[in-house]
């Protein structure tokens, strides 16, 4: 069955479906929202580890998370959901000299912008975390406005209204490829017929660079897997902590509840569509954990409740917003990075400004269109 839609937006995780929430809060109702699984929120948006965090190094993830964490937690009042927000604050820990200086240059610019980052010494970070180990840390930083959420609640949240609104969910239905005529896209093309269209919005999550493809358009995101495991914590690493990054190792924890989860990039991992937990990597993350935790010993992991997702990853570790130079009426909302949680409420005020006022203004997106590949890209490498 043929169709027609103002607006095709590809991927009803959390960035699909606050584009699609803020397009509607416009008027800009005439809304077709494709999600390939039964289901929607079931990607990487409920795989999660739902922090949320204004500690970046760059001006504009800053302001895209002090705009979203700000929306987070007035979730409820605005969009009738409660978004679970959890202050318990980011800390980065920190052992070598260079990265110091750069996280202390990062806290400063944030500070800049009216992020409450402190710099903490060792003894700082002994008292704020019971059982951590101290040997070789240089400083930490520490934001106490960042903290965890509810993912899904949030999109279901935001996708609820848009919907309410007019915008139209399909499930079960995969972008299979585009009609495109003088450089323009003007259909998108499923398995359940053709949707004729003026903008397309490819918001498909670790899927983004696939649909891309499907235009004839490299844009560079690749889905890598992130294990999430979970435990019941030792008495020192139980209550209020906060997420904490040991940034030699990569190795985190969080709360979750009366539960402890922790986690650690495998860097080595090709790219891959993979969900499935790596129980091979988790000696190596209970090595990394342990060296800056040590009570971790006595965690009792719960195999049964441990989980696996995909982060989005561009080459600088920056989202791919706005208009492709290349394909008039193609918007990227893709490529966060595992910081989607935290800029979803700007992403998707910033892309219904870029489709119904011709250019994203309320916050400046020029650092992250993709043109900015073509000149080596930005970095937040050093923050991730």
């Amino acid at each position: 069955m043929n169709q027609r839609a103002s607006v095709v937006i590809i991927g009803a995780g959390i960035i699909g479906a606050s584009v699609a929430y803020h397009l509607t809060e416009r008027g800009c109702r005439d809304i077709i929202v494709l999600e390939q699984a039964e289901t929607e929120i079931t990607g990487s948006t409920a795989r999660s580890a739902a922090g949320v965090r204004h500690q970046f190094s760059t001006d504009v993830n800053i302001r895209l998370s002090q705009y979203g964490v700000a929306r987070i937690r007035n979730f409820a009042a605005e969009v009738g959901v409660d978004s679970g927000f959890q202050p318990i604050g980011y800390c980065f820990l920190v052992s070598d000299p260079a990265g110091w200086a750069a996280y202390q240059r990062a806290a400063a610019l944030q500070r800049r912008l009216g992020v409450p980052t402190e710099l903490l010494d060792p003894a700082d970070v002994a008292r704020l975390i019971p059982g951590v180990a101290t040997d070789g840390l240089i400083g930490a930083t520490y934001c106490a406005a960042d903290g965890h959420c509810d993912p899904h609640s949030i999109a279901l949240g935001y996708l609820t209204r848009a919907r309410e609104r007019g915008a139209r969910l399909q499930r079960a239905t995969p972008a299979t490829g585009f009609g495109i005529a003088g450089g323009a896209v003007h259909a998108v093309h499923t398995p359940a017929g053709t949707i004729a269209c003026d903008i397309v919005v490819n918001a498909a999550g670790s899927w983004s660079g696939e649909v891309a493809a499907l235009a004839g358009i490299d844009v560079p995101v690749r889905p890598f897997r992130r294990c999430i495991y979970v435990a019941d914590p030792p008495a020192e690493l139980s209550g209020r902590l906060p997420l904490t990054i040991d940034v030699a190792s990569g190795f985190y924890l969080r709360p979750e509840g009366a539960q402890l989860i922790f986690g650690m990039s495998n860097h080595a991992e090709p790219a891959s569509h993979a969900v499935q937990v790596d129980w091979d990597w988790l000696a190596s993350v209970l090595d990394a954990g342990l060296a800056r935790f040590p009570p971790l010993e006595r965690a009792r992991l719960h195999d049964d409740r441990c989980w696996a997702g995909s982060y989005e990853i561009t080459p600088d570790h920056n989202p791919i917003l706005g208009r492709h130079p290349l394909l008039a009426g193609y918007l990227d909302a893709s490529g966060f990075s595992g910081h989607g949680i935290s800029h979803a409420p700007a992403a998707g005020m910033l892309i219904a400004e870029e489709i119904l006022d011709g250019r994203a203004h309320t916050i400046d997106i020029d650092p992250l269109r993709i043109t900015r590949f073509a000149h080596g890209g930005g970095d937040e490498s050093h923050i991730v």
